[in-house]
């Protein structure tokens, strides 16, 4: 594995999308844009939509390899127009798909956030002046009368001026140019922006695709994969992150924490505390965040249905579930408890107190929702 960080459009620990070639598990998305292809409706603008770590960003980078290396059907030509293309895979050894794997293909330029060049560090948000170098990609003619892509990774992280230069060039679309969005949060993003998009949805994976798609990455699923599968939820870009973090493994201490209420093992709520206060344990910290708000969302699911989601994360996380929510009752306290954990984690991320204290803070909130 390379020694090089993550670009922000890059998951850490897995390929870049424009280097991952085939795509698991979203034929459906592949199949409308290639119908919309075959029909001579190529829109414009494309927002590719659905959760983190599915294949959005890879599907961006296919279309715009197949975009680039597909010449314009032509039904003028002496034996008429040649079937439409079956597939959005381009050979690897295309010239086109060579230059853009080695950043160098001039019809191709995508938008990510930038390095502050008076901090040296990377914006928070994609700026005006990101999407305002377009202009200058758009300015120059298309190679060889051929296409020009945009992509946009992720478009949720524009603040509003970006926003609001995006609308403009969708408003006024440069000839031969198709401008590909990723987002994760598509209703986060200015209406009008969606309504000058057409929208491909992707959804999380199955076990198989997932299971495919992480080979592909470099990752083999270990024989009991339940833990994993089951909290990556589909995404092949969480799975990674868990693994690289101990994720399966926070996992297990926080179900631990909970079967022991409402006595509370404190010894395991420090052992947890002391893992994410380590010296660099922002990332596990973040991790464990999030599989807080994963157990609440279960232990919620349990008492609104009356059983524990399947399959168990880890094993035992059942009996646990059902004993802490076995009724709608308790699920609607769960949920509210839910809420104010993440309220109260994400003000005290915000102004920086000790992560410790914070896991330790929420552990004594479980523990007086648990009492009788």
């Amino acid at each position: 594995m390379s020694d090089t960080p993550p670009t922000p459009d890059q998951v850490e620990g897995a390929p870049h999308p424009r280097d991952t070639i085939a795509l698991f598990g979203q034929d459906k998305a592949e199949t409308a844009f290639l119908d919309a292809f075959a029909q001579d409706r190529l829109h414009h603008g494309w927002m590719l939509a659905g959760p983190r770590g599915i294949g959005k960003a890879t599907l961006a980078w296919r279309i715009a390899r197949f975009l680039l290396a597909t010449p314009q059907r032509d039904s003028d030509g002496l034996f008429g127009s040649p079937p439409p293309p079956a597939t959005l895979d381009i050979d690897p050894e295309h010239p086109i798909a060579r230059r853009i794997t080695s950043g160098a293909e001039p019809g191709l330029i995508k938008i990510t956030r930038s390095v502050n060049p008076d901090s040296g560090r990377l914006r928070n948000d994609i700026v005006a002046d990101d999407i305002r170098k377009l202009n200058r990609f758009f300015g120059l003619s298309a190679t060889d009368g051929g296409h020009r892509v945009v992509i946009i990774d992720s478009a949720d992280e524009m603040n509003q001026t970006a926003a609001n230069a995006l609308l403009k060039m969708l408003e006024e679309p440069p000839d031969r140019t198709t401008l590909l969005l990723v987002s994760h949060q598509p209703s986060a993003l200015l209406p009008t922006i969606r309504s000058r998009c057409r929208l491909l949805r992707l959804f999380p994976l199955v076990p198989e695709d997932m299971a495919r798609a992480l080979n592909q990455a470099g990752f083999v699923l270990p024989e009991d994969s339940a833990a994993l599968t089951t909290l990556a939820s589909g995404s092949v870009g969480n799975a990674l992150r868990l693994v690289g973090l101990n994720g399966p493994e926070l996992y297990q201490y926080l179900i631990a924490i909970l079967a022991s209420l409402p006595r509370l093992d404190r010894s395991r709520a420090i052992a947890l505390a002391e893992k994410v206060a380590q010296r660099k344990a922002e990332a596990q910290f973040a991790v464990l965040r999030d599989l807080i708000d994963i157990a609440m969302s279960r232990l919620a699911v349990t008492g609104a249905r009356g059983m524990a989601p399947v399959p168990e994360a880890v094993p035992g996380e059942a009996e646990v579930l059902s004993r802490l929510s076995a009724n709608p009752s308790q699920a609607r306290i769960w949920a509210q408890t839910a809420g104010d954990i993440s309220a109260r984690l994400q003000h005290g991320v915000a102004v920086n107190l000790d992560p410790a204290a914070l896991v330790l803070d929420t552990v004594i909130k479980l523990q007086k929702t648990a009492a009788p």
